[in-house]
């Protein structure tokens, strides 16, 4: 799988030779993020953020639009903890929340088309991506034995270590949105997570993998 991402990946970015000189944009927006774990259900959407810098290609009808954005992946876990006494009778039930954040500089190279219309172009594309995880924590909001609840957040680490978390990630990119013969656009995105972003050691095992539907605004510098 990553040898297919990295060859699609390298082969859109060689199209950039043969394209117009490119325009530049930035665009920062809200992302909802989410956890999917084949077996078990997927987790709650988790608000975060996005934001980065893009360059634009054209060719023709079609572009080329590689980008370098900060993004915030993760997502949450609502549930209901019942606490017990010593002689095991329930005596609280509780709320519980597990929330996990976590940020990656991420690369997607779009190939894009554009469609006309009188206030500036609609379009629509997609891609690969490459990320790299740069910071994560997670918090737990919960119940000790006395029935005290308590928050508790740690941090996470990107690497190889039994309770870590793969450092990068590939995956594919959707993207759409309108663009206004100002340079103003709004614009929507869904990365699909195609890695699985858990280190899996003789005894750390599963499978997670990240969606995030982003949505953003920008300006492109004509």
């Amino acid at each position: 799988m990553k040898k297919i991402m990295l060859s699609t990946f390298l082969s859109l970015v060689t199209i950039v030779a043969f394209a117009q000189l490119p325009t530049f944009g930035i665009k920062g927006g809200v992302n909802f993020a989410q956890y999917i774990q084949p077996g078990y259900p997927s987790s709650q959407f988790l608000t975060t953020f996005n934001g980065g810098i893009f360059a634009d290609f054209k060719l023709g009808s079609f572009s080329l639009q590689p980008a370098l954005n900060y993004t915030g992946k993760g997502g949450n876990y609502n549930g209901k903890e019942t606490l017990t006494d010593a002689q095991g009778n329930n005596f609280k039930t509780v709320n519980t929340l597990f929330v996990q954040k976590l940020y990656y500089v991420e690369l997607p190279v779009n190939l894009i088309y554009h469609v006309p219309v009188v206030i500036g172009n609609i379009y629509f594309g997609a891609g690969p991506y490459i990320a790299r995880g740069i910071s994560a924590n997670s918090t737990f909001t919960g119940a000790i034995y006395t029935g005290e609840v308590v928050t508790q957040k740690e941090d996470i680490n990107f690497g190889n270590g039994d309770h870590d978390l793969n450092a990068i990630q590939f995956g594919a990119d959707a993207i759409a949105g309108l663009k206004f013969n100002n340079g103003f656009l709004l614009n929507v995105n869904y990365d699909l997570g195609l890695t699985n972003d858990m280190v899996t050691k003789p005894y750390t095992t599963g499978v997670s993998k990240s969606r995030v539907l982003g949505i953003s605004i920008g300006y492109c510098f004509l």
